[in-house]
């Protein structure tokens, strides 16, 4: 029997339908990477962050995924994913030498001309046959990287070879010039990261390390050795041993375009301390370097090596009627990849570009960026949501979103050059620039392949630093077995007085091991 029930209750039965549903409480993997992301210290700061099962693409978490932010160095990764892709890994360049006129009696009538290949290592990285680096690229010693490095290798490896070459073809006089043909691509300035300028070649990263080690007693002078040694440069040096608790304190100064000096102090009882003064003119460097390889390998250059070379180079067409007299092959490109994402080294970023315009005939680093939205978008990203002045990642232009970061991984993840592109990013607690971000026994350790990414400006309103961008993205396995892609992005974290990068550094770490716990 229908019973009819009071207005009241029926009002009252309406309410109780009417209340939702409690929310179900967010697993233990976001509620621990939530409480990292809205700590205090990114108020006013904003992450962008996705995390995607790298067998079914399935979102594992998300955090504003599609906002376009600065990703600082991971732009990197877009780069050296677009030269692999067009260049091959296994590419490599050949710098070749030509003699322009002919030779009696061991003595060239004529000119000795190298032609730059975009050899970006030009020997200078090689040791027992490999290509080798170190976690701390010398290139960074002036950013207030203390321990940054130098390889155990020769940077004028290259250029003694091609030396020791012309010399066994039977040139032991050149009476002519002494040139570099530098026309690859043009010279590339302002690239915003790095050096300021970017040229098809390239010796110890268009570099002059100084060496500066302290004296055995406060007040003695201290010794400085330039690498590569060289005539070019003349140094005028004023450097003394401080006390062995003072921190160092060297400033190198230009005076000219081949002159520089170096002031300062090192304490008493330390190492040997790093800086390195970047090249202006890398052809007229190169140029000099060159003609005292093949002065050191007996071959008598008459170019004077101050002098700047005349460029009086050829037509392009004319080296099929020039006799060769010398090469050097690269390594395989997916070396100069690997050095490149494991330092983050800027210089061959922003070169990367203006090598993929010329594998499809074009001379600029503009035309390059043009080539590499085409393979972008062939791999999947959605190119809308990124944008690139420049390769290396300072460019004021350069923004991507996490999603268009994880789309590129996840192209490349399925493409020939992956192995060589994943073998090259940095590892968690292993090398490159993740080798200090967790602790020897973190249980992440050697589990993630990842680039980082740093952008810092000073605020001067507040006498502080704002962290514009921290950055990483890979690939890395769960404790449970599963592959994931991932990319973390935060911007514009000011930084109180005393605290550097470092801790954010850490944090993404900590975020890699929460992954790697309780990830999928």
């Amino acid at each position: 029997m229908f019973r009819a029930c009071p207005p009241l209750a029926i009002v009252l039965l309406t309410v109780a339908c009417a209340v939702p549903a409690p929310a179900a409480a967010p697993d233990p993997l976001t509620k621990k990477l939530d409480g990292v992301l809205d700590s205090p210290d990114y108020k006013h700061a904003t992450w962008g962050v996705l995390v995607v099962d790298a067998k079914t693409g399935a979102t594992v978490y998300a955090r504003n995924p599609d906002t376009m932010l600065a990703p600082a160095s991971v732009t990197k990764l877009f780069t050296c994913a677009s030269a692999l892709v067009a260049l091959g890994p296994d590419h490599k360049q050949e710098t070749c030498v030509y003699q322009r006129g002919p030779t009696f009696k061991g003595s060239l009538r004529g000119d000795l001309i190298l032609v730059a290949s975009g050899d970006l290592m030009l020997g200078g990285r090689t040791k027992d046959g490999k290509t080798v680096f170190k976690d701390k690229d010398h290139t960074y010693a002036n950013g207030g990287f203390g321990d940054s490095e130098v390889t155990d290798t020769d940077p004028l490896a290259g250029l003694n070879e091609l030396a020791k070459q012309v010399k066994a073809a039977g040139i032991t006089r050149i009476e002519g010039e002494v040139l570099i043909d530098d026309r690859l691509f043009a010279r590339v300035r302002g690239t915003g990261s790095g050096p300021d300028t970017v040229a098809s070649i390239v010796v110890n990263d268009n570099a002059v390390d100084v060496l500066v080690t302290p004296g055995e007693k406060e007040g003695d002078p201290a010794k400085v050795v330039t690498r590569p040694e060289t005539s070019y440069f003349n140094v005028d040096v004023v450097v003394t041993t401080g006390a062995a608790d003072a921190g160092p304190n060297l400033h190198l100064l230009p005076i000219g375009p081949t002159q520089f000096a170096i002031r300062g102090r090192v304490p008493k009882g330390g190492k040997p301390h790093l800086r390195v003064y970047s090249v202006d003119d890398p052809t007229t460097f190169a140029r000099a370097l060159f003609i005292e390889a093949l002065r050191r390998n007996g071959v008598q250059a008459q170019a004077a090596v101050l002098r700047p070379s005349n460029n009086n180079l050829p037509a392009k067409g004319d080296y099929e009627k020039f006799q060769k007299v010398a090469t050097l092959t690269s390594a395989p490109f997916k070396d100069t990849v690997l050095v490149t994402l494991k330092v983050s080294h800027n210089l061959y970023a922003s070169a990367l570009p203006c090598l993929v315009a010329a594998s499809k005939g074009h001379n600029t680093a503009d035309a390059g960026l043009r080539e590499q939205r085409k393979i972008l978008k062939d791999l999947g990203v959605d190119t809308d949501a990124v944008s690139f002045g420049g390769g290396a990642g300072g460019a004021p232009a350069d923004h991507a979103s996490a999603t268009a970061t994880v789309q590129l991984i996840q192209g490349m993840a399925k493409r020939p050059e992956w192995d060589a592109y994943k073998a090259a990013l940095p590892v968690l607690g292993v090398d490159g620039t993740l080798s200090e971000v967790v602790k020897t026994d973190s249980p992440a350790k050697g589990k993630v392949f990842a680039k980082t990414g740093t952008l810092i400006w000073y605020d001067a309103v507040n006498e502080r630093y704002l962290l514009k961008s921290k950055a990483l993205a890979g690939t890395m396995t769960t404790k449970t077995g599963t592959a994931i892609h991932f990319c973390v992005m935060v911007n514009n974290v000011p930084l109180p007085e005393g605290v550097s990068a470092t801790r954010e550094g850490k944090v993404l770490g900590r975020l890699c091991e929460l992954l790697y716990e309780h990830g999928p």
